[in-house]
Formats: C-alpha cells, sequence, structure tokens
C-alpha cells in the first residue's frame, strides 16, 4: 500500500502543504494562492484540501504528518534572546507571548485538529527541511547542500551533504547573525517590506554605485573567510524591538530610513547597491568553504537568500562547482515539501531515485560541442499546483457571459505569438499553477522583448509597480547560449547572467554618463526590455518536455520574428499573489491594460469584454507590498 505523507509550513510567512506519495511530489502549494492574502502565513487549509484532491485522499489516508521547524527549539530561542537583552526585548517578548500560549505550543494538536483526524506529527528542524527541499529533488545522486535564510529555530545557514537517501548536516551558523537578517535590515531601511521587498532591493542594486561597502565592512558586519559572518548587534533592533533597525543604524548611515512609498533617491540606489555587494562576497565565501569542506563538484541551495538569484550567478560561474542547483521554492513555502521529502527517505529509510543515476540528467562538461545535455530533476517544473480543464473554464464562461474563442490547441501557439509579436500584452493560464515565487509560464503575463517601451508599459500599467523593476526572459534552452552568457539549465529562473556581447547595442555616449533612473531610458541589447541597465538578465530555460505549450509559444515567436526570448512575468499586480484559478485571472486581467487574457484554449480580448472599464479607478487604489 503506497505511503502518503503530508508536508506543512505555516505561521511565519509563505504557508504552504505538499503531498508525497511513495516518494512521489504529487503536490505542492502556497495558501497565498488561494485566500488571496501575499505571503499568507495562517495554517494552509486550502492549500491542504487542494494536496488531498489532487492525491485523491482523505486526511484520515494519511500514513505521516510533518511540520517543517521545531517550535519548542523556536521558543527556547525566543526565551534565551529575551533574557540576554533583557530589559530591552520585553516589548517584543509581551508582543509574542500570546501568539505562543495561544497555539504555537501545542501545534501537534492544532494540526490535528485543522486536519480533523488523529494523525501523528513530526517535526523537522528548520534547516534540516530546507535541505532536504534542496538536495532530494535535484538532479543529483551525491552533492553538497547549502542553506541560507533570516533564521529557523537558532540556525541562520548551514552545511553539508547528500548521498543517495542519506543527508547530514555538517556546520551551522546561529541566530542573531545572520545573512538573510542584513539583507532584510537594509530591505527595510530603503523602504521596502521584509520578507516581501529584498527582490526589490536586488533589482534596485544595479542603479546605484557601492559607495556603502567599506561602512558596512567595517561597522555593521565581518565576514570571515569561511563565509560564516558576525553581525555588530549595536546597530540592529531585531532582538529587542519589533522592527529591524534603530538611531544609531541611522546615525550610522547619514539619516532615517526612506519612508514606504516616498520617491527612491541615489542614497536607496547605492545603498542597494552596497548590500548585494556584500551579501554576494558571503555567498561566494559559503560556497567555498562548503567545497573545500565536503570536495562535492555540485550544489543545491535553499533558504530565502537562496532566491538572490545575483549571488547564485555568481556562485555558478565563479565558485568552484561545476554544478549549481537551487529549490525553486527555496523560501520557507519549500520547507512543506521538505520535511515531506526527509520523512520518506530519512524517518522512514526508503531509496532515492535521482535523474543522475537513471541517465535523464548529464553535467553540461560531458555534452558534445553544441549538443544540449539531457536535463531531469523531480520537481516537475515545479509545477506542482491545480489546473482547471477546458469543460470547467467554458462552462464559467459561459455562464458569466464572457466574450471568448476557442482555438484548436495545435493553433494557439501562433495565435499567441503573433498576439505578442503586434506589441500585445498576453496573460496566460494553462496548466498547473507553478510552486514558489516563480512564474514559468503556467501563471504568467508574456510580451514582447525587443520593445524598448515594453519594460516600462508592463510595469506602470499593468504590474502597477515600480518602474526600475526588472523583468525576466524566458527562453528555448537549445537557443540561451546564442543570447545570454549562459549555456545550462535554468529552469526556475534563479540564475542571472549578462546578456550575450553580440545581442548587445552600444550606448550613446551622451546616454552613458545618465545615473540613476534615467538609466530606464537607454537601450543597451536587441532585447531591451528584458536588459537590466548592467546588461544582466534572470534568465528562464525552458523545455518542451517540462512545458510543451509555453515552448511551442516560444517557437511560434521564433518562427514570427527570428526571437527566441519573450517577456514572462508573473500573473499578478503589486499587492497580490500570482493568480491560481480563471477566476483571478479575468479579474486581474479585466483591472490593468492587458490587452488579451488565455485560459488553456480559450482566448480573451479585453475590447470585446462586457463592463470593460467598470473597475478603472481600482488600479489606482492597489495595495501596496
Amino acid at each position: 500500500m503506497a505511503t502518503k505523507i503530508l508536508g506543512l509550513s505555516a505561521y511565519y510567512h509563505d504557508a504552504a502543504a505538499c503531498l508525497v506519495v511513495d516518494g512521489e511530489i504529487v503536490a505542492a502549494a502556497q495558501e497565498e494562492r488561494f485566500s488571496r492574502t501575499k505571503h499568507d502565513e495562517r495554517f494552509p487549509r486550502a492549500a491542504v484540501a487542494y494536496c488531498l484532491r489532487e492525491g485523491g485522499i482523505t486526511a484520515a489516508e494519511l500514513d505521516l504528518v510533518g511540520f517543517y521547524e521545531k517550535p519548542l527549539v523556536k521558543f527556547d530561542r525566543l526565551l534565551e534572546t529575551v533574557l540576554a537583552c533583557a530589559p530591552r526585548g520585553l516589548p517584543s517578548f509581551l508582543t509574542a507571548m500570546p501568539v505562543w500560549l495561544g497555539g504555537k505550543l501545542w501545534l501537534a494538536e492544532t494540526i490535528r485538529k485543522e486536519l480533523g483526524c488523529d494523525r501523528e506529527v513530526l517535526f523537522g528542524a528548520h534547516h534540516e527541511s530546507h535541505a532536504a527541499s534542496a538536495f532530494y529533488p535535484s538532479p543529483f545522486e551525491e552533492a553538497a547542500v547549502l542553506t541560507m535564510d533570516a533564521v529557523g529555530e537558532w540556525a541562520t545557514s548551514s552545511f553539508g551533504v547528500g548521498r543517495g537517501n542519506e543527508l547530514a548536516l555538517l556546520q551551522e551558523m546561529h541566530f542573531p547573525h545572520s545573512l538573510g537578517m542584513l539583507y532584510s535590515a537594509f530591505t527595510a531601511f530603503t523602504g521596502f517590506k521584509v520578507n516581501s521587498g529584498e527582490y526589490k532591493v536586488m533589482g534596485l542594486a544595479p542603479y546605484g554605485e557601492p559607495r556603502y561597502v567599506s561602512l558596512i565592512r567595517d561597522h555593521l558586519v565581518e565576514l570571515h573567510e569561511d563565509g560564516s559572518l558576525s553581525l555588530n548587534m549595536d546597530y540592529f533592533d531585531y532582538c529587542t524591538r519589533l522592527r529591524m533597525t534603530g538611531r544609531a543604524f541611522e546615525r550610522l548611515l547619514g539619516g532615517p530610513a526612506r519612508r514606504p512609498e516616498a520617491p527612491i533617491t541615489q542614497r536607496e540606489m547605492d545603498l542597494a547597491r552596497s548590500i548585494q555587494v556584500v551579501t554576494e562576497e558571503a555567498m561566494l565565501r559559503m560556497a567555498r568553504h562548503v567545497h573545500q569542506v565536503t570536495g562535492q563538484p555540485y550544489v543545491c541551495l535553499a533558504g530565502g537568500v537562496a532566491l538572490n538569484c545575483v549571488g547564485n550567478g555568481r556562485i555558478l560561474r565563479e565558485g568552484p562547482f561545476k554544478e549549481v542547483w537551487v529549490q525553486p521554492a527555496a523560501g520557507d513555502a519549500g520547507g512543506a515539501l521538505g520535511v515531506a521529502l526527509s520523512l520518506w527517505h530519512r524517518y522512514l529509510g526508503r531509496p532515492r531515485r535521482s535523474a543522475e543515476r537513471e541517465g535523464t540528467w548529464q553535467p553540461r562538461e560531458r555534452a558534445a560541442a553544441g549538443e544540449v545535455p539531457p536535463y531531469a530533476d523531480q520537481m516537475k517544473g515545479s509545477l506542482l499546483g491545480p489546473s482547471y480543464s477546458e469543460e470547467e473554464i467554458g462552462a464559467w464562461l459561459a455562464q458569466e457571459g464572457y466574450a471568448a474563442r476557442r482555438v484548436d490547441r495545435a493553433e494557439l501557439p501562433r495565435a499567441v505569438a503573433e498576439l505578442i509579436a503586434q506589441g500585445q500584452v498576453v496573460g496566460l493560464v494553462q496548466g498547473r499553477m507553478e510552486f514558489g515565487p516563480r512564474a514559468l509560464g503556467a501563471r504568467s503575463i508574456l510580451g514582447d522583448p525587443r520593445s524598448a517601451a515594453m519594460q516600462s508599459v508592463m510595469n506602470l500599467k499593468i504590474k502597477f509597480r515600480e518602474s526600475f523593476r526588472p523583468f525576466a526572459p524566458a527562453v528555448k534552452r537549445e537557443r540561451v547560449g546564442e543570447w545570454f552568457d549562459f549555456d545550462g539549465d535554468s529552469p526556475y529562473m534563479l540564475m542571472v547572467s549578462g546578456v550575450a556581447g553580440a545581442r548587445r547595442v552600444p550606448v550613446p555616449e551622451a546616454e552613458a554618463a545618465r545615473q540613476g533612473l534615467e538609466q530606464l531610458k537607454s537601450v543597451r541589447s536587441e532585447i531591451p526590455a528584458v536588459t537590466h541597465v548592467d546588461h544582466s538578465a534572470r534568465v528562464q530555460t525552458v523545455r518542451r518536455e517540462t512545458n510543451p505549450m509555453f515552448y511551442d509559444i516560444l517557437t511560434a515567436f521564433e518562427e514570427l520574428t527570428g526571437c527566441p526570448v519573450l517577456i514572462n512575468t508573473s500573473f499578478n499586480i503589486r499587492g497580490e499573489p500570482i493568480v491560481c484559478s480563471p477566476q483571478d485571472a479575468y479579474r486581474c486581467f479585466m483591472r490593468t491594460q492587458m490587452d488579451v487574457l488565455v485560459l488553456e484554449t480559450f482566448l480573451l480580448e479585453k475590447s470585446r469584454q462586457p463592463n470593460r472599464g467598470a473597475d478603472e479607478a481600482w488600479q489606482y487604489a492597489v495595495a501596496t507590498d
């Protein structure tokens, strides 16, 4: 009889559920996609219900339930931190106590009550769950594992080695010293939301100069050769108050933090660049130390810091590892997947399949010249969420009276590619929803990367977000080396590389001197809409065997234009999670200046929709994130 394991993460941010059956990842999803509350931290009721439904089982049929961290150990850290900082930490302690006494200390009972059945609940350590989510689904039979985030129970970073179904962590770095906390402190100081806006800091960094690097290194953090670090806690308030930084931090950096939604100045750009430089150096040092200790040729990454795709790209290019694999749900949501796989492989001792052993993955170095080596992992392209049948969608469209035309599936890629080539912006909902923070062609907004105006149009009129934010290119895997300084697999949009020199165009001398956001006005390549101001791009490579519809759209666009690249951004607007259902997609579509919506084989044009523009005022009152 099959063994069914439910993994859970919740109560910090990005609650999620994952169902693993006999070692196979059957379903995984974040609660935010169903509740429509971004980074929803509550018990993932809807995500659990979806996973059970996808597996065709009830909660009573589960064999094991795992939670991604150990609440009692986390509570111990809270108590010890308060005592060490007494009496300054008392206000935050009093705020946290009702939450812990009201439920977090009795989590096993809470989970059983939520599931409505009496099942054994097992708890994995936070960074062990991250490590398991990184190694077990990876293509490697054997690899080093590096996890980096803000904090779990006590650990803030860890590394170890995975072999077959075994996984052992060798060293940890402990709270309050944390690379994730350091980056989040600058996220808050530059006016963005912690645990949400870190990627904005990363995107803002190329506009600035590293003017604060020496100051950061001299006063805030000491980087050790092994990649560990020591923070000067005189400048950080997160141990004692409900905030990241205080007056000492402000005095050091020459003034108060930027207020959310205030104009972004050169100072914020320089701060972003500076903390990005320091973070990348820490990541590289960690990677080199891990390689030196383990001797492994491959490394797997997870934890929130592993979403820093600029740092990941540098580890791949400059680090000692031959291959780097990053868990697509690298943050806390991925902990649900990690604890489920850890229960199967470590707790039950069941064997593990790896693509390397089965021959469905091959290192790039073994490939013949010009050959694309086979690639597979156990994540199924991270397409692990719900899908909606054509029958369901057709019935709903007819019921609502929305204007749609059905396109034969074989003809759909060409129809979509033609619209994009004409300058239209297309929202695409097809197949199973992505697990993790990136849209990978199932819940995506697509545009023409050749358009110099498209980056601003999509940011301001469709995503309603800051103008500086870059967009990512999706490219056919066999063409990636022709367009980018990269010739590997990056299926989860977690690697940054440069646009290939042959695709760049010279910036006129009069424009080269532009500073700050003025740099946006310069065209830097044949695909300006996905070329950042430093000629970088967050690349997604697409294979037909993983996502045939998206690949075929790329192929059709290449046949029409000679360009195998598309803008691929998540199907959502600022402050909202990525869409899940056709209903979510239609609402988003109608509240933006998107031109066309594709729901499986149904094509909806904005100009033909009833009540077009009825929600026009809404777009100016979008909740900030």
